[in-house]
This record gives C-alpha cells, structure tokens and sequence, in this order.
C-alpha cells in the first residue's frame, strides 16, 4: 500500500513522523498534504478546532485562518491550494502537531471504518464546491469569539473532508448537518447574548 493509497489518519501520521525537524511550516504540512487535495488540507485546518487538545495560544488561529482561504478556492473551482506567505511561513512545533494527531486519529479510524464509496454520481469537483460553501459557512462560526460553539461547525468540516477524500456522498451530507446544527446553536447563543440572558454555566 502506497502513502497515498492510505487511510487519512495514517497519512497524517506518517507526514508527521517522517518530518524530523523541531517544527513544520504551515507551507511545508500544506506541500506535503495537498497531494491529496483540499480534502486533506481541510481536515489537517479542522482537527486542532474541533478536539479538545491543548495547544498554545493563537494556534487555532493559524488553523482557522486556512479554512476561510480554502473554502473560498474551492468555490471558485481552483485545482491547486494556495496560501498567502505570511501564513505558510508559521511555524509549529512538531510535538504539538504529533499531540494533536495522536489525539485525532482514533476519532478519524472510527470515522473511516464506516465509510465507502457512495453517492459517486456526484463528481469530487463538485462535491468540492458544495463542501467548499458550507465550510466557509462554517468557518465564519468557528471565528466568533464565542466559547464552545466552534465545535460542531470544525466537527461539520472534518466529517465533510473525509467524505470526500473517500468519496462517500453520504458522509459529506452528515458533515453538513453537523455544522448545520452547530450554526443553530451560535445562533441561539448570539440571540440570548444580545438580549442580556445569562448563559448556561458550562459557558
């Protein structure tokens, strides 16, 4: 089996630790990831966002920011994933990237187990602009400083992008839902912020 014939969370394994330096550029996990498209590129964006892992401050800013330029690309119908220099020149240590993928890949196995080729009528070019809409979507979600709230939109993205790196239409459909429901509940938040109401403790 060939690294690209791999599942998704092996793949983002073996990218990590076959990288031996202290840190990786964002530019350089972009290089090594976009063989795979904006699939991989999106969920690598989406992990830190959506799992619990701590990381330093301003790392899920780095991530996020990728989310909105992807999205908007794969709208626009681009074949290749482009970063301003500014972004691929940040540096993250190769620990937290290795904590974080350690962190994500049973969730990513448990995922994968269950999905297959479906819905395959639908090109992956198109399925890419769909996903591409409601990532940005889901992206100016996780953006509001608002606790909580950015898990199930990046929960939303990371299901979509596996569905399409394994070309399962269905899975893609869920990973919209996902997000869908995640929106209702910044919505929710944002409606009961603006009329004063305290919010549950957990926030």
């Amino acid at each position: 089996m060939t690294i690209k014939e791999r599942p998704t969370s092996d793949f983002l394994a073996i990218v990590v630790v076959e990288h031996k330096k202290e840190s990786m550029t964002v530019g350089e996990i972009k290089n090594a990831l976009h063989e795979r498209g904006f699939g991989i590129l999106l969920a690598i964006a989406a992990i830190p966002i959506c799992l619990p892992v701590p990381v330093p401050p301003g790392y899920t800013t780095i991530f996020s920011i990728p989310l909105f330029i992807f999205s908007i690309q794969m709208v626009l119908g681009m074949q290749v994933p482009w970063l301003p220099a500014w972004i691929e020149r940040k540096s993250i240590k190769r620990e937290s990237l290795e904590k974080i993928i350690a962190k994500a890949n049973p969730w990513l196995k448990k995922i994968e187990n269950r999905m297959q080729p479906r819905m395959t009528y639908i090109s992956v070019h198109t399925w890419e602009r769909i996903i591409g809409i409601f990532a940005f979507v889901f992206a100016l979600s996780i953006s509001l400083p608002i606790p909580m709230t950015n898990f199930p939109p990046g929960w939303g993205i990371l299901v979509m992008s596996l569905g399409l790196l394994n070309r399962d239409g269905v899975t893609i459909l869920i990973g919209m839902i996902i997000g869908t429901i995640g929106i209702g509940i910044t919505m929710i938040v944002l409606v009961m912020l603006w009329m004063g109401m305290s919010l549950p403790s957990f926030y």
